[in-house]
């Protein structure tokens, strides 16, 4: 009886992984310093430009503290991405947090539920972004119906 759950669940679970939408593509970012932090504290504002599928434009806040020359930091960011992603237009915010551990890093990026406007309504989703000769994303995203 216990099985017959589980395989529910996984029944269940199968229409939204077929929903999901995949979407890659490279991004350039500046990062400009902001005063009025604490001394143990970074802020910097930042700028995007994404291309790829998601043909957009951000603007956010970065905030990070710790020993980076040490390999132990973090960071939490916000950031309003505007512009097409696989041709709707429309916004959304992704909120990061990452730390670094003696030099293991562990990030988690994704997409704040309720801040999708115009064709990105309902938007949800998870970002990944990876440093392999570049600024790179990965976006695995629903739009509710």
């Amino acid at each position: 009886m216990r099985y017959m759950g589980i395989v529910a669940a996984l029944l269940l679970a199968a229409p939204l992984e077929a929903r999901m939408h995949h979407a890659t593509g490279s991004f350039e970012v500046t990062m400009t310093p902001a005063p009025g932090a604490p001394a143990w504290l970074g802020r910097m504002m930042m700028a995007k430009t994404y291309s790829g599928p998601l043909a957009a434009t951000a603007d956010g806040v970065f905030l990070s503290a710790g020993n980076p020359a040490a390999g132990s930091a973090g960071y939490i960011a916000a950031e309003r991405i505007e512009g097409t992603l696989d041709g709707r237009a429309g916004s959304f915010v992704v909120m990061q947090s990452a730390t670094m551990t003696k030099g293991a890093p562990d990030m988690r990026v994704f997409i704040v539920p309720g801040t999708g406007t115009g064709a990105l309504a309902g938007i949800t989703g998870m970002m990944t972004i990876r440093s392999d000769g570049g600024h790179n994303y990965d976006l695995d995203y629903d739009l509710a119906p």
